[in-house]
């Protein structure tokens, strides 16, 4: 029940700010994720923020001076490092971000249709079959929702209609842009003879050639699906979200084409409201927690607030000859003011109260307890002793008894 209490009064602490807050939070912190899931490095580096991130807040738990000394150095650091490191995917974020709120500001006769017809899907799985059969290499690439202008070097602009005679005459051999990629979006032939970014993936490339590694690189940097028809061995492959795998027909090649835009663009449908938490719900629980914690350290733990301790009063040493008989109080309640987080992580014994009596004499004392008699951890201000006054008898040490053996 008192557990239930104390959680529930950190919820009236939070507030109606403090939730729109952990929830702004939130999104934000599950568009990075899903963004890092392209990769499975981004993804690795991610988690060993988080553990170096965990070792850190335990180090400060147990009071481990050196280990949090080096991490404070390295999250002093940090914000370049991300970065660094993560400017690829920063690049991604941000433009997935604008083209989400962009695309959702428009009415809907005005929105791009990413999704190609039942017809036109027919039309190029049959298309890049005859040109297997023929051993004539192509590239097709099909947009999603992901901008992937940046990717692109070269190329001519087409704008046509997606039909068998077109493709076969672009991929000819003795075509100018055979070697380059088609880049289909809104239904249309937007690109041709453009060149994509080559994957250093070696090992999901065995055997296989440049087209290969250009539809391999753009998947891996973008949501596109690439088609390959491999010039050399006559097949078909698929390539979407970092994977590259074999289709044995053209019917299957539409069945993965129609997958593909189902999930990318789907049909308006009825859909429950579970499908909300159901979908990438590993993802979304872990964004509420890493936002709730960050919320916690950052603004919780940024408010200043007041807290009283009681702390033993201690004494220095007494000349030589004497001793103190009682003390009283000897505990005074002192209070404290500082941020939240400064009080996380404080222990009963990092609080001390220690009186100068060195040049005291023996009898009865009132010793004043001050600011400067007391020990602290940095980031806390006293605020107030009560009481202000402790009372001290000083009396002489009584001489020491000495064993004395009869003499008969």
């Amino acid at each position: 029940m008192a557990q239930f209490q104390q959680w529930l009064s950190l919820l009236f602490e939070i507030g109606l700010s403090g939730l729109l807050d952990i929830l702004i939070v939130t999104l934000v912190i599950y568009t990075f994720l899903v963004v890092l899931k392209r990769t499975r490095r981004s993804g690795l580096i991610f988690t060993g923020i988080v553990i170096v991130g965990a070792i850190y807040l335990l180090a400060r738990k147990l009071n481990l001076l050196l280990t949090v000394a080096l991490l404070q150095g390295f999250f002093a650091v940090i914000l370049v490092a991300l970065i660094v490191i993560f400017q690829e995917d920063l690049r991604f974020f941000f433009e997935r971000m604008a083209a989400l709120w962009l695309e959702r500001g428009l009415p809907g006769y005005k929105r791009r249709r990413t999704r190609l017809p039942r017809k036109e899907v027919e039309i190029l799985a049959r298309t890049l079959g005859d040109l297997a059969r023929g051993k004539i290499g192509a590239l097709v690439v099909l947009r999603g929702k992901d901008s992937i202008a940046r990717h692109l070097e070269g190329g001519e602009d087409v704008d046509g209609l997606i039909s068998e005679s077109l493709l076969k005459s672009i991929f000819d051999p003795h075509s100018l842009g055979h070697d380059g990629a088609v880049v289909i979006g809104a239904g249309r032939i937007e690109k041709f003879g453009c060149h994509l970014p080559l994957s250093n993936n070696f090992d999901r490339l065995p055997r296989s050639g440049t087209r290969h590694a250009a539809a391999l690189g753009l998947s891996e940097r973008s949501d596109a699906v690439c088609l390959v028809v491999s010039e050399e061995q006559g097949t078909i492959s698929i390539s979407r979200q970092a994977e590259l795998r074999l289709v044995s027909t053209a019917s299957e090649l539409a069945s993965h084409l129609e997958a593909f835009y189902e999930e990318i663009d789907p049909r308006p449908k009825t859909r429950s409201w579970t499908q909300i938490f159901r979908k990438n719900y590993r993802e979304k629980a872990l964004s509420f927690g890493l936002a709730a914690i960050l919320w916690i350290v950052v603004g919780y733990g940024s408010q200043t607030v007041q807290r009283t301790f009681e702390v033993p009063v201690r004494y220095g040493a007494l000349p030589g000859n004497l001793l103190v008989a009682t003390i009283a109080p000897g505990k005074v309640q002192v209070t404290f003011s500082g941020y939240r987080r400064a009080f996380a992580f404080i222990r009963p014994e990092d609080l001390k109260l220690e009186l100068d009596l060195w040049d005291l004499k023996k009898g009865a004392h009132h010793i004043s307890v001050s600011t400067h008699d007391l020990s602290f951890p940095p980031g806390m201000e006293v605020e107030d002793i009560e009481p202000r006054r402790v009372r001290l008898l000083i009396e002489d040490k009584l001489p020491e008894k000495t064993n004395t053996r009869k003499i008969n």
